[in-house]
């Protein structure tokens, strides 16, 4: 016969945090919410970690580049959506990796016999101000000088004037050779008050630029996420029928960690997945993979070889798969066995595998649970779509501001790599549907205060890390009279334009 759990599954809207003995270290400027990304033995750090312990999902409508690039100022991780082509995932990865770096390769150069209206289509397409001029028009050709923005005013030059009249040329270039620190261009930046510095080989030939703005930008995000060579940390989504091709492609753009978008991942094809990375690369390349929502899932992928396991099937706002389909979990639930299961394979191994808690997050305190409860991150959808930097339209609709916001088993994204799609290119039933969420303004802010709620609960807690608080926080289970009585009760709001009691 099937196997009954003898408890019901649970939401974290089910649960409480118990506070604990604070002391004077209690503080939110003292609280670190540093965690590890990818496995690591006993002993060693994890080579990939996060500032702050949340991602984006993989999906259409929240994570592009734009959004990578925000999170990553954070302290956070995109992963890309796998939803579309191999070279449209791999432009987006590019752009974050060549976004924010030291030293940055150019991505708009131009000859000098080309016009004003060359660089002006330029600027529009690339979104940069500063133009490499080299004698071939390539990011390695023979330098000959720069334009910017303070070289140029549309209205009073021709659409045909030479980019040679208007660049500030060589020979008058304050500018670094190669083999120049960080420090040093930085410094030169300052010196001379210059918002780029080209460096530039033995052979005149332009090699990177260093921008003031890079330097400023640190200044402003001292959690930004950056990899060895000060580039924005982005991760990308892959599936398990295109892998192949699209995971070789991902690592060449500069992917820092892969996740396999998949509803379920219980499965010889996630198996099959990560053995391929590992045959192909060892443990240089970082994958995750899941879904699963309890030890027997999370067990196998551990064997499996996944860098990290995600938990979560059905819990997403967008998500109707436990409605069409009649399987999932409560989310708080699931982390909780899982969690355990991650506890008890390090025990017995000395491998800490990473565990991410996706969807179910519907209040920020929801956070502060699911860390609670053993997730190292979170994996956010609808949140993020309510941002400026998420990929959807703002709208207006009565009055209000919304964002677009659909699923991944919509039949909108038409996600073929994740769902199998009928003859007329359509799902056979959809798992997530198409909605719009309350716009919110920006990300910085949002996230700024959402985690300042999630340190200042931990501090009640007495805790100053997440691993602190998975092992020292109490955590209780309430009824649904004690939901309510959470809530604002008893009393006649002033803004609800009612005399509605609540």
């Amino acid at each position: 016969m099937a196997y009954y759990f003898n408890e019901p599954s649970r939401t974290f809207n089910e649960y409480l945090l118990v506070p604990g003995y604070s002391s004077k270290e209690c503080r939110t400027e003292n609280v670190s919410l540093k965690t590890p990304v990818v496995k690591f033995k006993k002993g060693e750090q994890s080579a990939i970690t996060m500032n702050i312990p949340l991602v984006s999902a993989i999906m259409q409508s929240v994570s592009d580049d734009k959004l990578a690039v925000a999170l990553a100022k954070e302290g956070g991780i995109s992963f890309i959506f796998a939803s579309q082509s191999i070279e449209g995932q791999v432009a987006m990865v590019k752009r974050v990796k060549g976004h924010k770096a030291g030293f940055v390769k150019s991505d708009s150069n131009l000859r000098p016999d080309q016009t004003l209206k060359d660089i002006l289509e330029l600027k529009q397409q690339s979104g940069h101000s500063t133009v490499a001029v080299t004698d071939d028009g390539t990011a390695d050709g023979k330098i000959q000088g720069i334009v910017t923005s303070r070289d140029y005013r549309v209205s009073r030059l021709s659409m045909d004037t030479k980019v040679a009249d208007i660049m500030t040329p060589f020979s008058s270039l304050v500018y670094a050779d190669e083999g120049a620190t960080l420090s040093e261009a930085n410094d030169m930046l300052w010196e001379h008050k210059l918002n780029a510095l080209p460096i530039i080989d033995k052979n005149q030939r332009l090699v990177y630029f260093v921008f003031r703005k890079d330097y400023d930008s640190h200044k402003e995000n001292p959690n930004e996420l950056l990899d060895g060579g000060k580039r924005y940390v982005v991760g990308a989504g892959v599936n398990t029928r295109d892998y192949q091709e699209r995971i070789p492609a991902l690592v060449e753009a500069g992917a820092d960690v892969l996740c396999i978008d998949s509803s379920e991942g219980f499965s010889e094809w996630q198996k099959e997945t990560i053995s391929y990375v590992r045959q192909k690369y060892g443990e240089t390349v970082k994958i995750g993979a899941g879904n699963v929502v309890d030890r027997d899932g999370f067990l196998f992928l551990a064997e499996a070889g996944a860098d990290f396991v995600k938990v979560g099937i059905g819990g997403g706002s967008i998500c109707i798969t436990r409605e069409q389909k009649g399987i999932g979990r409560g989310q708080a639930t699931a982390v909780i066995e899982v969690a355990e299961a991650r506890d008890e394979y390090f025990e017995k191994t000395g491998i800490y595998i990473p565990i991410c808690s996706d969807g179910g997050i519907v209040y920020d305190y929801h956070m502060t649970l699911a860390l609670a409860m053993g997730a190292d991150f979170l994996m956010l959808g609808r949140y993020f779509a309510r941002f400026d930097e998420s990929p959807t339209n703002k709208l207006n609709i009565n009055g209000n501001y919304v964002k677009e916001y659909w699923g991944e088993g919509s039949n909108r994204a038409r996600n073929w790599q994740r769902y199998d799609l009928g003859g007329d290119g359509k799902l056979s039933f959809e798992e997530g549907v198409d909605s719009y969420v309350p716009y919110a303004g920006s990300l910085k802010d949002n996230v700024s205060l959402s985690l300042n709620k999630v340190k200042s609960t931990m501090c009640n807690c007495g805790v100053l890390s997440i691993d602190e608080m998975q092992k020292k926080t109490k955590i209780t289970l309430v009824s649904a009279t004690s939901i309510v009585e959470g809530g604002a009760h008893d009393v006649i709001l002033k803004d609800t334009g009612s005399n509605q009691v609540r």
